[in-house]
């Protein structure tokens, strides 16, 4: 018997179906913003690179991301300085404390967001805290007076800190207007924060002029 026609149109409708769907899906992929690494570079009020400035950009709508970055959440002790002088961490981030001194150190923060305190500990010993809070958490060592350390505990996946020339790169935002905020601990504002918006355009520096307050070691 031969097979009637509409058995072969049954057989054959999905695959025309499928090749409809990619035809309808296609000017939707194309029209898509690319994502692309936007250089910001943070300058004071008379045009100096701000070094160590914590740039956020909060995420735009839908955007499900979680914050994770690719260096380690670590701040060391070395020559009885903290390195990194500023480091960004993902909120809920644990922080690992490494001695790499032949003295000890005790590190503390009356900070908000995260007070907390270390007791005393040695060279090649390692300590961790766990921040749970966003904000800034500022560092000291009840030994060694001078000694000054800041983390920025973050809940965007979108921020970045500035180098020696103020710059700094952010990945995976396409072009539009975003609400940003910038931290740095001589920061004239709240809480050392600016607050704007910004219009962010792939392959353009965007330039931030914040004020500070003069260097006083901070």
């Amino acid at each position: 018997m031969r097979p009637s026609s509409n058995i072969r149109f049954v057989r054959t409708a999905p695959r025309r179906c499928a090749l409809v769907g990619m035809l309808l899906a296609a000017p939707l992929l194309a029209s898509a913003a690319p994502l692309a690494t936007l250089p910001v570079q943070v300058v004071d009020q008379a045009g100096m690179p701000l070094r160590d400035a914590v740039i956020e950009i909060r995420p735009p709508a839908g955007d499900t991301r979680r914050p994770s970055f690719p260096w380690r959440n670590a701040m060391a002790q070395k020559n009885q300085t903290f390195v990194p002088g500023t480091l960004i961490v993902p909120q809920g981030a644990v922080v690992a404390f490494p001695n790499f001194d032949t003295v000890r150190h005790s590190i503390y923060s009356f900070s908000k967001p995260g007070p907390f305190r270390i007791d005393l500990y040695g060279q090649d010993q390692t300590r961790t805290q766990q921040f749970r809070i966003a904000g800034t958490i500022a560092l000291g060592c009840n030994i060694h007076d001078k000694m000054r350390g800041y983390i920025r505990v973050t809940d965007t996946p979108y921020a970045a800190r500035s180098d020696l020339n103020g710059l700094a790169s952010i990945d995976g935002l396409a072009h539009g207007s975003y609400d940003i905020v910038v931290w740095h601990p001589r920061i004239r504002g709240a809480n050392g924060e600016w607050r704007g918006k910004l219009v962010l355009d792939p392959g353009k520096r965007a330039r931030i002029a914040v004020a500070v307050r003069p260097d006083n070691g901070a």
